[in-house]
Formats: C-alpha cells, sequence, structure tokens
C-alpha cells in the first residue's frame, strides 16, 4: 500500500452563515457544498459563494453531469442545479446514517458512515446493487480515472484512502494532518481532491498524484 501524507494545496473559507460542510460535489466549474439547510455553489478560482440552492443537505452531494443528488435525512434528493427544485427522491441505504455521495458508471455511491460501508445504488429506485466493506468511518466517496476513493474520520484522525472496488483492499492512504476532519470528498477529475471540513466550515483542496506518476 501507497502511504504518504495529504498535500493540502489551498484552503477555503470559513464562509457566512456556514456552520459546517458536511458534503461536497463538483460541477466542473463550481464546488457545491451541503451546508444543512443549502446548497452553496463556491468558485473554486476566487474562493467566493457565487450562490446558494433552499435545499436541505445534511450529507453528501454527487453530480451526475446535469443534476445533483443530495443526502437530505434518510432520502436522496434529485435536484435541478438552475432551479433548486427537488425533482425526485428516494431512500437512502443507512437510512439517516448515510455519509459521503458520488456518482459514477450511472449509479450512486453511498458512504454509509457508523456502517463502515460504500453502497452502490440504483439512482431511480435506490436498491442496493451491492456493498464494500470499509474498516473505518466512511465519510466523503469519490470515483477518479477508474480509481474509487473515499475519506475517512474517526477518532480526529481522517485520512483519504484509494480502495479496490471489489474487495476493499486499501490500495492508497494520503493521511491529512492531526485535527483535520474529512467530512466530504470529490475530485476535479484532475489532481486535485475536495474536501469538506466539517464543523470547521471550511474546503481543502488536496493534491492527487496521477497513477504513475
Amino acid at each position: 500500500m501507497k502511504h504518504s501524507a495529504a498535500d493540502i494545496i489551498r484552503e477555503y473559507g470559513p464562509f457566512p452563515d456556514v456552520d459546517d460542510v458536511a458534503g461536497v460535489s463538483f460541477d466542473g466549474s463550481h464546488i457545491w457544498l451541503a451546508t444543512g439547510d443549502r446548497l452553496r455553489a463556491l468558485d473554486p478560482q476566487s474562493g467566493e459563494i457565487s450562490r446558494s440552492l433552499d435545499v436541505a443537505a445534511h450529507a453528501g452531494t454527487a453530480f451526475d453531469g446535469e443534476h445533483l443528488f443530495q443526502i437530505a435525512d434518510a432520502v436522496i434528493q434529485k435536484v435541478d442545479p438552475k432551479s433548486g427544485q427537488v425533482l425526485a427522491t428516494i431512500p437512502a441505504p443507512g437510512a439517516g446514517g448515510d455519509s459521503g455521495l458520488a456518482w459514477a458508471e450511472g449509479s450512486l455511491w453511498v458512504g454509509q458512515h457508523r456502517g463502515r460501508k460504500i453502497h452502490q445504488v440504483d439512482p431511480g429506485t435506490g436498491k442496493v446493487l451491492r456493498t464494500i466493506e470499509s474498516d473505518r468511518f466512511v465519510t466523503g466517496v469519490t470515483w477518479v480515472d477508474g480509481e474509487l476513493w473515499h475519506g475517512t474520520w474517526e477518532d480526529s484522525r481522517s485520512d483519504l484512502r484509494r480502495i479496490d472496488p471489489e474487495t476493499g483492499d486499501v490500495l492508497e492512504r494520503l493521511d491529512m494532518p492531526p485535527g483535520i476532519g474529512v467530512s466530504g470528498l470529490e475530485s476535479d477529475g484532475g489532481e486535485r481532491f475536495f474536501c469538506g471540513g466539517g464543523s470547521s466550515g471550511k474546503v481543502r483542496a488536496v493534491r492527487r498524484a496521477r497513477s504513475g506518476g
């Protein structure tokens, strides 16, 4: 297993009226933050919040190229990012114990926090298609370049880990500095991860080394 310290390359926030960042996603131009009562769009260049949607946003966030998906208590909402309208809901597999959320290969991937699991979920029905076990509390989840990564946060320690999607074996680990938690995780599709910072109200960009480099 590759093991190294996380390289934090930028920190965003804290932001006005944001007490907690519970989930993060990226739509290609903006980082979306789940902040409890609202989804907020952060410009990664300026570091400013550019708009917000009045949508319950209690945990993980995902983007499928057109719509946002947002965990709100025991359901996952499908949201129109232009209007903020909730178009549909499906049951969340952890019924309120869910954390991270990602979109890949036509499925939602849902982190179950204290259950230490990641579920592949049918976005139309909420049916669990398969489950991957972890040995740590799971927070954010993301896919990049065919790699499955998730955040952990347990006993005041956090890391980002790349796992084998078939076995759950840890292949690579990036340790966050002591006292810095990861509540949500998303890749920009390139060399950055965006990490929600929980009650710090911050978002941190962490460098991802490209495979083979």
